[in-house]
């Protein structure tokens, strides 16, 4: 199974990292690292985390988790897993 991202999710991401690079080079690659690294162990199990709560109608496809006060949402399909949002923990929450 392959990982994949959207275009809204990968741009959110270089958005975090451009932010906390301006405090820090070491802190940004850590989490920009930490998180592509979390979504690639994905692909051994990807139910690992909880059912996304803010998903409307979840069919249990879709599924969340936290890392650096960021959360990342994203879908099981029978071909990939697609990493569908990147949201700082801080923001309202969108149910979608």
């Amino acid at each position: 199974m392959v990982v994949v991202w959207s275009k809204s999710a990968k741009a959110e991401l270089k958005k975090a990292y451009l932010y906390i690079l301006l405090d820090s080079l070491q802190n940004a690659e850590l989490v920009r690292d930490d998180i592509i690294n979390l979504t690639i162990d994905l692909r051994k199990y990807p139910e690992k985390y909880p059912l996304d709560i803010f998903k409307k109608n979840n069919d249990g496809t879709w599924r969340s988790f936290e890392k650096h006060h960021y959360r990342i949402s994203y879908r099981i399909t029978p071909n990939e897993i697609r990493i569908v949002r990147l949201r700082h923990t801080s923001r309202s929450p969108l149910n979608f």
